[in-house]
């Protein structure tokens, strides 16, 4: 189909920026926006391009990609995401963090957005509701804010004698500063103290530890942020040398080596996300899309991990993980 032909079929929803850039393009374009590098961010972006290809939308053969990675850089965002609207893209996937999402919304209210989150997106202002996002975002969430006090939880089960516990965050994620109200609330609750420990870049995580061990914190619950996983090694090493136990957003943290996870599946996020971007392409409205929550959440425990640091998991832990690393 020409690319006037495809214009005229839209009817209504050529008032979309896809029409404004003319008949030049034969393929529509993604713009795909990461906090990411590029070479951390292949998992994610493969189950992306499975799931377009799922839905008939294929790279290189009716569709083009114009990719734009932050290299966690987050005051890169704004940028980036200026940039695929000059390139007049059809549709952005915004990911990584919710400081992608946030960037993007900066930049156009035309160009229809799909975001990934593990915050509230109407909360963090992105959608109005979300059975009726409104203007020209929709996406999906895991809702991270929601878990982030039964991470604490899990980590007070696990070490049931500590009174106090760290919280490693990064202060240039937009979307933590939310999960540490609710982990602040939580921890009264659960008895316990909360030692904020904050590190935007690797020469903060020694620092980190070290005010960790002198405080004597009985555990550590590391929050999400896409920096952090890509630096999983030194953040596991570390936790290993001080002995801590730590509690992590993703199994494949716990795979590598760390205690214990509770979280979402990123993979299966991106995949969802596919879905909405090809339905815009499709001719739909961002508007009349409601936000999708992924709803399973696994907690996944290294066993060999916790015979290391000398702990005995609780059979009730055991009985309500998803799996066990043996």
């Amino acid at each position: 189909m020409r690319r006037r032909e495809f214009i005229a079929g839209l009817g209504s929803s050529a008032a979309w920026p896809l029409a404004a850039r003319g008949q030049q393009q034969a393929v529509q374009v993604i713009g795909y926006l990461t906090s990411r590098s590029r070479d951390d961010d292949t998992p994610l972006r493969a189950h992306f391009l499975r799931g377009l290809s799922e839905r008939g939308h294929t790279e290189g053969r009716n569709i083009a990609i114009e990719y734009r990675f932050a290299e966690y850089h987050y005051d890169r965002l704004p940028a980036l995401a200026a940039e695929l609207v000059q390139r007049r893209v059809d549709v952005i996937l915004a990911g990584g963090n919710v400081d992608a999402a946030l960037a993007a919304k900066a930049v156009t209210n035309k160009i229809p957005i799909v975001f990934l989150v593990g915050v509230d997106p109407v909360e963090t202002g992105l959608v109005a509701s979300l059975n009726r996002p409104g203007g020209n975002l929709t996406g999906v969430t895991i809702l991270n804010i929601d878990i982030a006090a039964k991470r604490l939880d899990l980590l007070r089960q696990l070490v049931p004698t500590a009174t106090s516990f760290a919280v490693l965050t990064n202060p240039a994620n937009a979307g933590n500063e939310p999960q540490i109200k609710k982990l602040q609330v939580a921890a009264p609750v659960l008895g316990v103290r909360l030692l904020i420990l904050t590190a935007s870049s690797q020469s903060d995580f020694a620092g980190a530890f070290g005010t960790l061990a002198q405080q004597r914190a009985g555990g550590l619950l590391v929050m999400g942020d896409p920096f952090f996983v890509a630096q999983r090694d030194q953040l596991l090493a570390l936790a290993a040398r001080y002995a801590v136990p730590a509690i992590y957003q993703l199994r494949e943290e716990v795979a590598a080596g760390g205690l214990m996870s509770y979280g979402g599946n990123l993979g299966g996020l991106y995949h969802l996300a596919a879905d909405y971007v090809a339905r815009i392409l499709n001719g739909e409205r961002p508007a009349d899309l409601p936000v999708q929550q992924q709803t399973k959440i696994e907690l996944v425990i290294n066993m060999k991990t916790a015979d290391a640091l000398g702990l005995t998991v609780p059979p009730s832990l055991l009985v309500f993980a998803d799996e066990v690393i043996e």
